[in-house]
C-alpha cells in the first residue's frame, strides 16, 4: 500500500473510533468563520470538553459508514458537502449543542448547522436546536432538588406558623 492510503486509512479508523466512543457529533458548515471566530469557537468548546475538528467529507463518510449503524446514515453524499467540521461531545451530550447555538446567537449567518447524531439517534438541524436548550445537568439538578425540598419547606413553615399562633393564644 502506497503512504497516501495508509495514512488516510489511519484518519479513517480515527474518526471511526470517534465517532463510536462520542454520545454526540455534530456537523457544521463553519465557510463564514473568521481565523479570530475559529479559535474562539474551539476555545469554548475545548472549556467544555468537546472536540472540535475538520476532515475530509469522504473520509467521514467511509468512517460512518464502518461505524455502521442507523444513525449514520445520513452521513453521505448528499448531506456531507462543503466545508464542515464536527464537533464530538463525550461526556454531556448536549455541550456541543449549547456552545454551537450559543456561537450562532453571537454570529449570526456565519455557520450552519448541518446534523448530527446523539446518543444514537439521528438529530436534523432544528432538533439540534431544539437540545440546546435544555439547561445544563447542575442546574436539572438544582431545580429538581428545589421541586423536592418545596414541601417540606411549606410544612415546616406551617407547623412552625400553628406554634406560634398557639404560643400567642396561650400568653
Amino acid at each position: 500500500m502506497s503512504n497516501a492510503i495508509e495514512m488516510k486509512s489511519a484518519v479513517v479508523a480515527e474518526i471511526a473510533e470517534k465517532l463510536e466512543k462520542a454520545s454526540s457529533v455534530i456537523v457544521l458548515d463553519y465557510k463564514g468563520l473568521t481565523v479570530e471566530q475559529v479559535t474562539e469557537l474551539r476555545s469554548q468548546m475545548r472549556e467544555a470538553g468537546v472536540e472540535y475538528k475538520v476532515y475530509k467529507n469522504t473520509l467521514v463518510r467511509r468512517a460512518a459508514k464502518e461505524n455502521g449503524g442507523e444513525a449514520f446514515a445520513n452521513f453521505n453524499d448528499e448531506q456531507l458537502i462543503g466545508p464542515n467540521a464536527i464537533a464530538f461531545g463525550y461526556d454531556d451530550p448536549v455541550a456541543p449543542a449549547r456552545i454551537l447555538k450559543g456561537f450562532m446567537d453571537k454570529n449570526p449567518d456565519k455557520i450552519t448547522l448541518k446534523m448530527g447524531v446523539v446518543e444514537g439517534e439521528f438529530y436534523d438541524e432544528s432538533k439540534i436546536v431544539a437540545l440546546a436548550s435544555i439547561p445544563p445537568r447542575e442546574v436539572l439538578i438544582a431545580k429538581l432538588l428545589g421541586s423536592l425540598k418545596a414541601p417540606m419547606s411549606n410544612f415546616v413553615y406551617l407547623v412552625n406558623a400553628i406554634a406560634k399562633k398557639q404560643e400567642e393564644a396561650e400568653a
